[in-house]
């Protein structure tokens, strides 16, 4: 958390702990800006490409009409001109904004993965801008890999991130480290237990790279490894 000079002569208060199970005004605002900033007003003057397309202020917003809010397409606000209806794109946005300002902290969060969900691919630059606005506020989350996952600290952060950043003969780590993180990172239905077990399969992968032994076990590769070098206790 970036602090403010005010906060370091103890004039205003430090946000403290992280922001977990709540969303305060401060960091609901800063998310919104950063929606408009570094995705939906860049679509106006740069061009961007997801599934092969290019995206469009109308069509993200026609996407969250009917994707992410469900609503009814037929109920699009529009207007005519030149004998053509158009969508109404500051009505829509209108709509969206009451939405976002009176939705749950969660549902708040689901927004937010939806449009990384979009960026993940289109690199708008909206993934490091959230996750900046997650910092400054004092959030309790970080977008890593392309979800949305709980945190207890910067450096678990950067671990996670370069973990998955390895590729070449790290590729089955990676996987595994993968698939862990979608499992634990389910909100609504969070896999703890398969989560943990594609962790320990990550482990295992790293260990058979090690010992260049393709068929060993994780405790024998354990033991092979703590006769060589020096392990840890735990």
């Amino acid at each position: 958390m970036l602090m403010k000079f005010s906060q370091r002569i103890g004039k205003t208060p430090i946000k403290m702990p992280l922001q977990v199970d709540s969303m305060d005004s401060d960091l609901r605002k800063r998310l919104w800006n950063t929606w408009l900033d570094n995705f939906l007003n860049l679509l106006d003057d740069q061009v961007f490409y997801y599934n092969e397309q290019p995206l469009s202020k109308v069509g993200i917003l026609r996407n969250l009409w009917k994707d992410f809010l469900i609503n009814p397409i037929d109920e699009i606000p529009t207007y005519t001109e030149s004998f053509y209806e158009h969508i109404n794109e500051d009505s829509v946005l209108d709509h969206f904004r009451k939405w976002y300002y009176s939705a749950e902290w969660y549902n708040v969060y689901d927004f937010i993965e939806f449009i990384t969900e979009i960026d993940f691919e289109a690199d708008t630059g909206f993934i490091n801008s959230c996750n900046k606005a997650f910092q400054i506020e004092a959030s309790g989350y970080r977008i890593i890999n392309g979800k949305i996952s709980k945190i207890t600290s910067e450096e678990e952060l950067r671990e996670i991130e370069e973990a998955l950043n390895e590729t070449g003969k790290w590729k089955s780590v990676n996987k595994h480290l993968s698939s862990s993180l979608d499992l634990f990172s389910d909100r609504k239905n969070p896999d703890y237990r398969n989560s943990i077990k594609e962790s320990i399969s990550a482990v295992e992968s790293l260990c058979k790279i090690i010992t260049n032994k393709d068929d060993t076990t994780l405790g024998k590769a354990l033991i092979e490894i703590e006769s060589k070098f020096s392990l840890h206790p735990a």
